[in-house]
């Protein structure tokens, strides 16, 4: 067996004593955002004879090995994490392990093992941790009061981030401070600062809003007052009288509508009362032979009753001859 091979095997096996971390260069704490990339690095500060580099994540219940390098062997990354992190050795006594898009996974303490001989293995410790911060919200809004100005400034990041607002010109101060933090579902937290902005503003004056998470950078977003002026009378005489002067046309328009459709109805109705007039006059007509037929049955009546006195009446010698 190659002495390489031995040597990792007992390192393995953690026969050969941990040298101290002060010979070994790293970060103790490594900062990422979630998404992004973090780079973690050892490096030896004495000329060592090292014949194989380990990087290992701590566990609760140990250590898993994410890559190795030898002077036997190329760097290799354990399989299931080559398309998650690049690892890169130079000579051996600097390494590094670049984690791609991290996530709360793998956010935590790692270990550089440096397998030397004939000292045995100096291993160093870095612990990655991981913050999230989004883009501040601003805004700025009018008072009552021409000299003051409402500022309201959210930001949600993980843990907690500090808001500091800011203006451009000295003369200008805030006042009436008040910050309130609302913890999210996902581990977030959302802090919210709003201020009274006081003194006479100008054109030049612009508010800002830098937030931040740990030593992370900042993120600031700006906004300038004048956007915000109030309108004076002058102003809003272009904006009322055509809207005035719309209404007025909208009620004259209706009215007229109004007008023309009484008119027509107004034209409508005399010859809807003639027809009525033709139909009372067919019924006139059409009575008057009724009332002549009447007419004439009243004068054939006494006609029929002369008839019928003009008939003679039987002799009783007659009626008595018939009974006999």
């Amino acid at each position: 067996m190659a002495a390489g091979s031995v040597l990792r095997f007992l390192c393995l096996l953690g026969i050969f004593s941990k040298g101290l971390a002060s010979e070994i260069q790293t970060q103790k704490t490594v900062l990422a955002a979630v998404g992004d990339q973090a780079c973690l690095q050892c490096k030896l500060s004495e000329s060592k004879d090292v014949l194989q580099v380990t990087w290992q994540k701590i566990l609760p219940d140990g250590e898993k090995n994410l890559a190795t390098c030898s002077k036997y062997f190329s760097p290799k990354v354990t399989s299931g994490l080559r398309e998650k992190m690049d690892f890169q050795c130079v000579e051996l006594k600097n390494c590094s392990v670049v984690i791609k898009k991290v996530t709360d996974q793998d956010e935590g303490c790692y270990r550089c093992l440096f397998n030397t001989f004939p000292e045995g293995a100096l291993t160093g410790r870095t612990c990655l941790s991981l913050y999230e911060l989004h883009q501040p919200l601003l805004h700025v809004r009018a008072s009552d009061s021409p000299d003051e100005s409402f500022v309201s400034c959210s930001a949600t990041g993980r843990p907690a981030p500090t808001v500091t607002l800011t203006v451009s010109l000295q003369h200008l101060n805030f006042s009436h401070y008040n910050t309130v933090s609302v913890k999210n579902t996902n581990g977030t937290v959302t802090v919210n600062t709003t201020a009274v902005l006081s003194g006479v503003r100008d054109d030049s004056a612009q508010v800002g809003c830098a937030v931040r998470v740990l030593s992370g950078p900042l993120k600031e977003a700006f906004v300038t007052i004048p956007e915000l002026k109030q309108v004076s009378l002058d102003d809003s005489a272009w904006v009322i009288v055509p809207v005035v002067c719309c209404v007025v046309c909208c009620c004259v328009a209706a009215a007229l509508l109004f007008l023309w459709q009484k008119l027509k109805n107004s034209k409508r109705e005399p010859e809807g009362n003639k027809t009525p007039q033709k139909s009372t006059q067919n019924t006139h007509e059409s009575k008057t032979p009724l009332m002549d037929q009447k007419n004439g049955l009243r004068q054939r009546t006494p006609a029929r009753s002369n008839q019928k006195n003009n008939h003679p009446k039987q002799p009783p010698s007659i009626t008595k001859r018939l009974f006999v």
